[in-house]
């Protein structure tokens, strides 16, 4: 009998004594590190307080009026239908609170719409599941992709390195930018409605195909911030992270030229197309001729072509999808998904390849690649198949 009356406290006790291992009880939302996040802060905190003491007078005066005068003690219960003066009360009284929050909330809301005045501009476009940044002044341009790997996370053939608490928030490329400046995002999407979402930057903003939406935000200290879409935007919604990289004048100056130095070297510029069956203009190199004659023309003699790695294509772009067999598609090096379109033969593969197919954009949503790229990148995909 007395183990009976022993059994809840225990159980009580048991929970109590493993509950802080299996949390930290973070409550709060992310420390701000912008103008917009910490407006957005105060404003949570501010109206939840106001929420708070409403509902404490509201409570307090129901179960006052409960306890006070209740028919025990012999009340009578007050007649005042159509009270004017209780009636003007109750409605200037949530007018004037719902005004007091209102204009904080609109300001708040006004400036982060205000992309005005900004330092720089970054496009941002998303893909399935992937992004782009294209930075406008500095002339940077890449993908970011989530970085730990398939096997690592799933664990479907074994035991995986060990996993540190951001693994699904982990990018190949981060966005970097400078501490201090007003940055202009310009979000669109490629083939679904995408959301950029990097909470302590204090930025939701939705990438919708065929439109360009504005956000803005200024980091204000060094740092890494993290975020992921924000929209269910497809089977690899969850493995589509943002990172955001935050650095000192000097330090981002040093990432621009590095990032310059990495990035494929640009096309030569054209000479003027000269008429049909013309000859060249005196002392054009021969790369210049090449690039002036028309598409799908022979290469002038001594121009040897390179020939497009398509490893490194599937590695960049391909790898997304044909890694994990995401949204239908045959993953690298399963024969059994790949012979229904190893039949097609390769016409057919090149065609779907360049041009998109199902849920698959137009060269895998990386639409610099050149043709040659792409068919290289399908050459090596259908001969980890054969």
């Amino acid at each position: 009998m007395h183990l009976k009356h022993l059994r809840a406290p225990g159980v009580f006790a048991a929970a109590a004594s493993i509950l802080p291992a299996l949390a930290d009880y973070h409550v709060d939302i992310l420390e701000p590190v912008t103008p917009v996040s910490k407006d957005i802060y105060n404003l949570h905190w501010g109206i939840l307080w106001v929420c708070v003491a409403i509902f404490c007078v509201v409570f307090g005066a129901m179960f006052w009026s409960i306890l006070r005068h209740r028919k025990s003690l012999g009340a009578k219960a007050a007649q005042f239908h159509e009270n004017t003066t209780i009636e003007v009360i109750w409605t200037i009284v949530p007018f004037v609170i719902l005004i007091a929050m209102a204009l904080p909330a609109t300001r708040t809301v006004l400036e982060m719409k205000d992309a005005s005045n900004t330092d720089m501009s970054v496009k941002v476009t998303a893909y399935l599941w992937k992004w782009e940044y294209d930075y406008q002044q500095d002339g940077v341009k890449f993908l970011s992709n989530l970085s730990t790997p398939r096997g690592q996370i799933d664990e479907r053939e074994g035991k995986g390195q060990p996993k540190n608490e951001n693994y699904l928030l982990e990018v190949d490329n981060p966005m970097v930018v400078p501490v201090g400046k007003k940055v202009r995002l310009l979000i669109t999407s490629n083939d679904v409605i995408h959301g950029w979402y990097v909470p302590q930057l204090g930025v939701n903003q939705y990438g919708i195909p065929g439109f360009v939406k504005e956000a803005w935000f200024t980091v204000e200290k060094p740092g890494v911030y993290r975020g992921q879409c924000s929209q269910i935007c497809g089977k690899e919604h969850g493995f589509m992270p943002i990172v955001v990289e935050a650095k000192n004048d000097a330090d981002y100056a040093a990432w621009v030229k590095d990032m310059k130095a990495k990035a494929p070297p640009a096309l030569p510029e054209t000479v003027p197309q000269e008429a049909p069956g013309s000859a060249p203009a005196a002392g054009a190199a021969p790369e210049q001729v090449a690039a002036a004659a028309p598409a799908g023309a022979a290469p002038a003699a001594g121009a040897a072509a390179k020939p497009a790695d398509g490893k490194a294509v599937f590695d960049t772009t391909c790898t997304a999808c044909h890694s994990t067999g995401a949204a239908g598609a045959p993953k690298y090096g399963d024969k059994a998904a790949w012979a229904p379109r190893l039949a097609q033969g390769k016409p057919a593969l090149y065609n779907s390849a360049l041009h998109g197919k199902g849920a698959m954009p137009p060269k895998g949503g990386n639409t610099a690649l050149s043709d040659d790229a792409v068919k290289a990148a399908v050459d090596y995909m259908t001969a980890a198949a054969k």
